[in-house]
């Protein structure tokens, strides 16, 4: 084992520029070319603290009042509701955490307060008045709810080749960045310009900004000239990695990053872009922001390097500049930092922990040294989850999944693909199962298999062809179980039996969410949700005077269980760029349990869905078994 240390020290000038330097000190930054042995998890991993997310949308009848049951409320827990100061309940409500008010005004503001042994308990935190929303009406009548966070657009610019650019809101990630107990927005700013890897031209910068859900914005970080704008530069992760209750923010950063509090990261003056506008030159840090305010907290060196262009599998760059991010319980209690690059050829995963100020360099994966067998295994995604039920989280990079404790847990002889799913996809058996699409003309065109080894359980034959869509959910409820589909492959397929074609395949092949109350997860594609059915798909929703991000993918700014009871929320942009607008359901339901937020697969799957090509959040159980 050869090890070696870095710290980082940042140098503020009179000019307000923080410049890099990397010094030795072994008692800082600590890196190992082999991996660390394992360690016994701690009994509970670290969660938010959150509020019960009240929000009361106003409808015909009255004010539905909806919230947050919480995974640390006793057994038995139920709830009283207050509007304005008085109960409006009898009886403490079991059951669903929602209410209809009846007759109530629009614009009521409400707090819920739980109820353990016959005693209501205080609030967690000292704000937690309701959000209000605007009913969304369809043919049917009230379909949803809606809230307007607005947001402020960057000021346009020009390249130096003289083209002209705007700017565009895409992926958002949530956390709690002030402690309030409530989710704030963290926005990514994409120039009109932004590219994929593979196409040549100067992009305009990419800016983060954070949102409180009034729209209040807490701050703005400029990640400079240094950084090109694409899906697969610049990802993100929002978390509270130190467990002082408030989150930060992990993202790559390059000369000349600007902080939310005006510090500039290492040489603000230096522009690395060549001719073709890629950067392949210059130094390229990993910097963790204060969620208050944008302030840096700590920066290092970006692990790993990018040494020679062409050992990544060209020479223009293309392949060195393709990055994911993540984050993952790697010890079973505290968060840690997922920075990974490569997954054509060679695959570099690292991980970081955040503590006390600083970032430490926990391990590092390097397909270089482990071997030829786990080169060219990466998606243009990945995924965190403990598929070996030993408390601590694996990371799942496509055809390959490393142990917690950065070794190569397995790899089962396929290779790179477009999309990635990780859940309890077949109740019936043991553990986690994972779903892949893949881009090889000569291997299975989709794949079930066990997500603890990596065998394949089951699959389709090759199509000859690039299967670049795929998707797993429990989304019919005349099948046991979750079920699979994908662009190239026919009809719906049962997990349970085999792949077997269970029915006809959905009208989109994109995102899944809960929405209408049942255990199945409906279809979320462009600015839609429908439901699913054996002779077609019905529309619950389509979104007014929004858009959906990334070109072809037709994402959303965001799904996830962000508000009321434990159904996901959808945020799009509006067309105009000028707000975000978050979506509820106004469905009934008769499920309860604690919101989906808190099942430690589901909140880090948030964290890491804007990267690359966007997936949705998988929880670590099936709702239906």
């Amino acid at each position: 084992m050869r090890r070696f240390a870095l710290r980082h020290r940042l140098v503020i000038a009179a000019a307000g520029i923080v410049t890099v330097a990397l010094l030795p000190n072994t008692a800082a930054v600590a890196i190992d070319t082999a991996p660390a042995t394992d360690a016994q998890p701690a009994a509970k991993s670290q969660v938010e603290n959150l509020n019960r997310g009240v929000i009361s949308v106003h409808t015909g009848k009255g004010n539905r009042v909806s919230w947050r049951q919480l995974a640390d409320d006793p057994a038995g827990t139920t709830f009283n509701v207050y509007r304005n100061g008085i109960k409006v309940n009898k009886a403490p409500i079991s059951g669903a955490t929602s209410l209809v008010d009846a007759g109530a005004p629009a614009g009521a503001k409400y707090a819920v307060r739980a109820v353990a042994d016959g005693v209501e308990r205080a609030a967690k935190h000292a704000a937690e008045d309701s959000l209000t929303l605007n009913a969304v009406s369809g043919a049917a009548g009230i379909t949803a709810s809606s809230r307007d966070v607005p947001i402020q657009q960057p000021a346009g610019g020009r390249t130096p080749s003289g083209e002209n650019y705007t700017y565009v809101a895409n992926d958002t990630s949530v956390g709690d960045l002030d402690g309030d107990g409530q989710f704030e927005i963290v926005l990514k700013w994409d120039p009109t310009n932004a590219k994929d890897n593979s196409q040549a031209g100067y992009t305009g910068n990419v800016y983060l900004d954070a949102y409180k859900l009034n729209g209040t914005r807490l701050w703005r970080i400029d990640l400079g000239r240094n950084i090109r704008a694409g899906a697969h530069y610049t990802q993100f992760q929002v978390f509270d990695y130190d467990g002082d209750g408030r989150a930060e923010v992990a993202v790559k950063t390059g000369d000349g990053t600007r902080s939310g509090t005006g510090q500039v990261i290492g040489n603000a003056g230096a522009d690395h872009r060549n001719s073709s506008g890629y950067i392949l030159t210059g130094p390229e840090f990993l910097s963790v922001f204060r969620g208050t305010d944008g302030a840096v907290l700590a920066t290092a060196n970006y692990q790993p390097p990018r040494g020679t262009v062409s050992s990544w599998g060209d020479n223009y760059g293309n392949r060195v500049d393709r990055f994911l991010a993540g984050t993952a319980y790697l010890d079973g209690t505290r968060p840690s930092i997922i920075m990974a690059r490569g997954y054509y050829t060679r695959s570099v995963i690292v991980a970081w922990d955040y503590r006390n100020g600083a970032l430490t360099q926990r391990w590092i994966f390097d397909s270089n040294t482990a071997g030829s067998q786990w080169a060219g295994k990466g998606n243009h995604n990945l995924s965190v989850a403990d598929v070996d039920a030993d408390g601590r989280d694996e990371v799942l990079y496509g055809s390959m999944a490393i142990d917690d404790n950065g070794r190569g847990l397995w790899q089962n002889n396929t290779h790179h693909g477009d999309a990635y799913h990780v859940s309890d996809f077949i109740p019936t058996r043991p553990g986690l199962e994972v779903f892949k699409v893949s881009e090889w003309t000569n291997e299975p065109t989709h794949w079930m298999g066990d997500a603890r080894t990596g065998q394949i359980i089951w699959s389709a034959p090759s199509c000859g062809c690039d299967n670049g869509r795929g998707v797993a959910a429990d989304i019919w409820a005349g099948n046991r179980g979750a079920e699979a589909w994908s662009a190239s492959v026919g009809g719906l397929r049962s997990a349970t039996t085999g792949g077997q074609v269970a029915s006809r395949k959905p009208s989109s092949i994109n995102f899944v969410i809960w929405w209408d109350g049942d255990a199945q997860r409906e279809l979320l594609d462009g600015t839609h949700i429908d439901k699913y059915g054996t002779s077609g798909d019905t529309r619950l929703l389509t979104g007014s005077g929004v858009s959906s991000n990334n070109g072809t993918k037709s994402t959303p700014a965001l799904s996830a269980d962000i508000l009321g009871d434990w159904r996901e929320e959808v945020i799009w942009r509006t067309t105009d760029n000028r707000a975000l607008r978050i979506y509820s359901t106004t469905d009934g339901t008769t499920i309860t349990r604690p919101s989906l937020m808190q099942d430690r697969q589901y909140r880090v799957a948030v964290a890491w869905q804007n990267t690359a090509y966007n997936q949705p959040p998988h929880p670590s159980f099936a709702i239906g078994s």
